[in-house]
């Protein structure tokens, strides 16, 4: 039994440069509507990632659909193409500036795939995990003045990854 409807969202595209950056927007904010503002970021790497890769490799008409659809517990971003070739991860040189896309979205998602969509197209999916496994509170007992216990949480500090950069809201200096 579902007890939350899945949420859907569906922008048909061709995959030019300018119009990713307005999927981009799109995608962000309806992850703000869907109130999953920490996944912002991820999933629109992510989508970045894909239409670039459709702009870069697709054959023929570069016209493409993204879907994004929040499910129970995750969200699924999905682009769909009409070009059959199905992508693969490979090793990009140190300095090269290109051929590292898929291998960032599998480094920020939860999981990743391609699917064959009938004769003339694939699908390249990811997905994002929508509750974030974190630590629990740690509770301590106090003592009061008056001998009565209160309980409060400690404040517990998460370690640094200095690799990678602190989280910033996505903005666009684009206006729409």
């Amino acid at each position: 039994m579902i007890s939350h409807p899945s949420k859907h969202c569906t922008v048909e595209l061709q995959a030019l440069p300018s119009r990713i950056g307005q999927v981009r927007r799109i995608v962000s904010a309806q992850l703000r509507y869907w109130h999953l503002d920490p996944l912002i970021d991820r999933a629109a790497l992510g989508v970045t990632e894909l239409l670039t890769n459709v702009h870069r490799h697709a054959r023929t008409d570069k016209l493409c659909t993204v879907e994004i659809e929040l499910l129970l517990d995750r969200l699924m971003v999905s682009v769909r193409d009409h070009d059959p070739r199905i992508p693969v991860i490979e090793d990009a040189e140190t300095f090269a500036t290109c051929g590292r896309g898929l291998a960032m979205v599998a480094a920020v998602s939860e999981s990743w795939g391609v699917r064959p969509d009938g004769e003339e197209g694939k699908v390249v999916w990811f997905t994002l995990p929508t509750s974030p496994a974190a630590p629990e509170p740690v509770r301590t007992t106090l003592r009061t003045s008056v001998g009565k216990t209160a309980h409060r949480f400690a404040e517990v500090e998460r370690p640094v990854d200095l690799t990678r950069p602190g989280h910033a809201p996505a903005r666009s200096a684009v206006a729409g």
